[in-house]
Parts: C-alpha cells; structure tokens; sequence
C-alpha cells in the first residue's frame, strides 16, 4: 500500500472544536470534554457518524466543542431530540450530554422512558447537584440541608434524586459512575458506554468549583466499587441501596436487545393529502 493513501490515526485534539469553553476555571466539565474525545479517538470514529446532542445548562455545552454533528436543543428534551435522530439515523453514534438539572428535573421524564425504551445510545450526565448557570439554586440531587443558596437557606428538605438506582428501576441496561478528578478512569468508563449495545447512562460527578467549592473533597470521598460488577438486577439494586453515591466503576450491565423502530417507507406528501380529500 502506498505510504501516501495511508489515512493517520485520530487524535483527541482532532475531535475538539475551534470554539473556546466558558466555563468556569475548575469546572469539572472540562476533564469531561476531555474523556469524550479521548473516548472517540480511542475508537477511531469518524467525525461524520458521531453526534452529540444536548439540553440547556453549563454541561449542555459540549456539543459546541466536539468537532462532529451536534444539536443544542431546548431545556430536558435532549434524550427526546436523541431518540429521534437516533430513530431516523441507526448508523450514527449518538451521544447525549447533560447536567442533574436538565436531566433529572424537566427532563426526568424523558430519562425514564430513555432507560426502559435501551435504544442504542450514551447517556453522559454531569452531576455537580446545583443550577450552576442560573446561579446557584439546588437541583433534584441536592443534599435536603443544603443551605448556601437564596432560595432554599434552610436547605430543600426533599430527599435527593438517585441516579443510578432510579436508571435500574427503570431498565436501564448499563450503569456507572465516573468522576471528574479521574479522566483516565472516565474515559475508560466512556470507551465501555459507547460500545454498548443498548442504553448506557454515565453518572459523572463533576464539582463546581463556583457554587459548591465544597465539593472539592470529592475528591477523597470517592472509592472504587466494592462489588464486581453485575449483570442482575436484584443484585444491582442491593449494591446501589447500600451506595454511598460515591462508588466509581460500572455498577450493572446486561446485555438486552436493543430497540429498533420499523423502518418503514418514506410517504410522498401528495399520497398523505390525498387521504385526507372529501
């Protein structure tokens, strides 16, 4: 073969976009980024049958720097906008980004139906448990005593969300946990949720440096999961009822069929107007 017409591996610089990140220094959301495209040159994808699709929120900006197809949709409606395209394009790798806000709150709904419906597609939420863009207000998987924001000073007094536990109970077929301050081990978990044939949702813990700097001792706080990793879900869910929210690793993984939507033929729009003629 000619040593000219040999096309150069990818590299992760390669798969970032031109446009400057904004934000905050420290975020968590920049190892993220970091691990997608590691992930994807890992991989080898090409550029054209990748897309990433996200909600509204600081997390929801990494499709603007992935150089691939992307699509910054309307706030909790990522997975929906995902699981169309997604439908209409089997061939391409979608990927879908977004924060415990967009994704658990408005767009609690929609991860439900997401995890139980197991199309074909990664699911990479960064969880700091605060509205970092709107300034600091607690979001579905702040802790009840949370205080530091205006609008809650005695803190929310709701129990918080649970990711991991409530994406089992709704069928996900693959969970894990990745944390920010360990992009090696993240993009590792990444390299895995994509090459899954189903649904996988990635819970990322990624500290805001800005609202919640407390949130620096995560960084201690998280361990490795004790438990190998399962493909049951009973045995999942007693892993997950004894979790701290602090384990990292791939917490569940079964193999299920993915769903397909039949494909059908296209519909000339004269035939669909003819049907409806008196």
């Amino acid at each position: 073969m000619d040593a000219a017409s040999v096309i150069p591996a990818l590299k992760a610089k390669d798969y970032k976009s031109s446009i400057k990140t904004v934000w905050c220094p420290g975020c968590g959301h920049f190892a993220v980024l970091s691990a997608v495209t590691k992930a994807l040159a890992h991989l080898q994808l090409n550029k054209e049958q990748v897309a990433m699709v996200s909600g509204i929120g600081c997390s929801s900006r990494v499709p603007a720097y992935i150089d691939s197809y992307g699509f910054h949709g309307v706030h909790g409606r990522a997975l929906a906008v995902a699981s169309g395209l997604k439908a209409a394009r089997p061939d391409l790798t979608v990927l879908v980004a977004g924060g415990d806000g967009d994704g658990f709150s408005i767009g609690g709904n929609h991860f439900l139906h997401a995890c139980r419906r197991n199309m074909d597609m990664t699911y990479i939420v960064m969880d700091n448990e605060v509205y970092g863009m709107t300034k600091g207000q607690a979001s579905p998987t702040t802790a009840p005593d949370w205080s530091r924001s205006k609008l809650t000073p005695h803190g929310t007094g709701v129990r918080p969300f649970v990711p991991a536990a409530i994406a089992l109970g709704s069928g996900a077929s693959f969970i894990a946990r990745g944390f920010a301050g360990d992009p090696n081990h993240l993009t590792k978990l990444l390299v895995q949720a994509i090459q899954h044939p189903g649904f996988a949702f990635l819970h990322v813990l990624s500290p805001c440096q800005t609202y919640r700097p407390e949130q620096k001792e995560w960084k201690k706080q998280v361990h490795e999961c004790q438990m190998a990793t399962t493909g049951d879900a009973a045995e999942a869910a007693h892993l997950l009822q004894a979790d701290d929210g602090m384990a990292l690793g791939l917490l569940y993984q079964q193999e299920l069929s993915a769903w397909h939507p039949e494909q059908v033929p296209a519909v000339e729009l004269e035939q669909i107007e003819q049907e409806f003629q008196v």
